[in-house]
């Protein structure tokens, strides 16, 4: 099992990567903070006298504007695969009252930023209905529908995926590299196996030149279900002693 198109457009878009938008009939890039709401809708936080908000103006009687988010991944680690780029195109609309609010507080909820307190004077969130996704992997690109990428959650482990690889690196190099060489087998030859990524669905392992995809048996939820998951591999010693007790 790994990520559906949908869902590493999500990943992708949720807020975590930085990212720069292209605005209808504006020349230029603006780099740009965003964050998805649980519908997939992104959400825009901009200084309300910068050059993102002036662009976003409707013009001719226009309720809103078209915008297009560019998001590229960064990779937790040297000689992890990139999980590819994403542009999100659609139709951005200035929030004020009671929709401000409450996309403040949406927005609060994951990244409680000390300028959603100004919000209303010197900051302007936009919301973007998003229209169009396109997702670009490994130099293909596809087309990804709005409605399976509405439906579909980011990866829960994407925030935390940099300390978890380096934890996995610098405290359980031993109990991996034999976990990994058991279930890789005869692939794994000579090389060292390395844990590069990690998502809900699985591990990606680095061998030399090559790339390895490992499974976990269920995707996991959360941090915590991680740890339940990975415990009998990182602490077998801890796992044995469980058992024979039980016995």
């Amino acid at each position: 099992m790994q990520p559906s198109h949908a869902e590493l457009a999500r990943t992708l878009a949720a807020g975590r990567l930085p990212a720069t938008a292209s605005v209808a009939c504006r020349p230029g890039l603006f780099p740009v903070r965003h964050l998805t709401d649980g519908d997939g809708r992104l959400l825009l936080l901009a200084p309300a006298d910068g050059g993102l908000t002036d662009a976003l103006r409707p013009v001719d009687g226009a309720d809103d504007t078209a915008v297009v988010l560019d998001i590229p991944d960064v990779p937790p680690v040297a000689g992890a695969p990139s999980m590819g780029r994403v542009w999100v195109a659609g139709w951005a609309v200035a929030l004020d009252g009671a929709e401000a609010r409450a996309a403040a507080l949406d927005w609060a909820g994951h990244d409680p930023t000390g300028d959603l307190l100004d919000v209303g004077r010197g900051q302007v969130l936009h919301r973007v209905d998003v229209a169009e996704i396109r997702l670009e992997r490994a130099g293909l690109t596809v087309d990804v529908d709005p409605d399976e990428y509405a439906a579909a959650a980011p990866d829960p482990l994407h925030a935390i995926e940099f300390d978890l690889v380096a934890d996995l690196a610098d405290h359980h190099v031993e109990e991996m590299t034999g976990y990994l060489r058991r279930q890789l087998g005869p692939a794994v030859g000579r090389e060292v196996p390395r844990v590069v990524r990690l998502d809900r669905y699985g591990f990606v392992v680095r061998l030399g030149e090559r790339l390895a995809r490992l499974a976990f048996p269920r995707p996991v939820a959360d941090r915590a279900d991680l740890s339940r998951l990975l415990h009998p591999v990182l602490c077998p010693r801890c796992s044995h002693n469980h058992a024979h007790e039980a016995a």
